[in-house]
């Protein structure tokens, strides 16, 4: 709130909110929402990610794996440090569910699904192997920078800048995946294609419906500015191109 005008309206104009005690109790609810689903994608993203380690043809493989695993997990820990001043039990949080734990590969997770683990639903699938690994860090790398690229011009402006942060280590998953994408593509061109073909519609969901009464809502808050499928077709043609380059489109 500020002296001159309502909390929504100053929101809807541009402006930031720095700390809990300035966020009133909607505007709240739906960061708080926003940070549990980064927080439990990275962890997902992170634990899922880990068996690569093993799966990785080399010495190098192995090392981009590895870091790829830790800064997910340390990406994670940023935003519970700032859900810790809204009332989060960070110790209870990260062992509240099997990060690691996914359903059926051809299963299908309803992207809607609300309460409890909030993961995005591309984080339910299992991988199958190292080519399986790259493809999705690719895929899903692209979709990673394009959604956090939006929230962090968020109104609240300490996770803003903890998503800044994270956005060149995140560009950089993406860049290792690439590399070894760029190798699969030459050694393994079928696996990779079949994997491709599996991966884009579980990613191309995490953007949400093209619709949203929600985006409308974050939009009145400053917490989204680009709608679900405006993002969406940015990732499919920055994809598109890259899967071109590689002969696996």
């Amino acid at each position: 709130m500020t002296n001159e005008m309502p909390i929504g309206d100053y929101l809807a104009q541009g402006g930031r909110l720095t700390s809990p005690e300035n966020a009133p109790p909607r505007y709240r609810a739906e960061l708080l929402r926003l940070m549990s689903s980064f927080v439990d994608s990275e962890l997902a993203g992170s634990a899922g990610f880990a068996a690569a380690i093993n799966w990785a043809p080399g010495i190098r493989e192995r090392i981009a794996a590895s870091r790829i695993t830790l800064e997910k997990a340390d990406h994670a820990e940023r935003v519970l440090d700032l859900m810790e001043g809204f009332g989060t039990d960070k110790a209870l949080y990260e062992r509240a569910h099997d990060w690691a734990a996914r359903g059926p590969r051809e299963g299908h997770v309803d992207p809607r699904r609300q309460g409890g683990d909030m993961r995005l639903s591309v984080f339910h699938y299992p991988l199958t192997g190292w080519t399986d690994a790259v493809v999705m860090n690719v895929l899903m790398g692209s979709a990673t920078l394009h959604a956090v690229g939006e929230l962090a011009a968020c109104s609240y402006q300490p996770l803003a800048e903890v998503l800044r942060g994270v956005l060149p280590r995140e560009r950089r998953h993406m860049e290792l995946g690439l590399e070894g994408l760029e190798r699969l593509a030459a050694t393994e061109r079928g696996a990779a294609a079949a994997s491709v073909a599996y991966w884009m519609p579980r990613v191309a969901e995490t953007f949400g419906p093209a619709g949203s009464d929600r985006f409308d809502r974050l939009r009145a808050m400053g917490l989204r500015h680009t709608d679900n499928e405006t993002l969406r077709q940015r990732w499919r043609a920055e994809t598109a191109a890259t899967l071109s380059a590689l002969k696996l489109a």
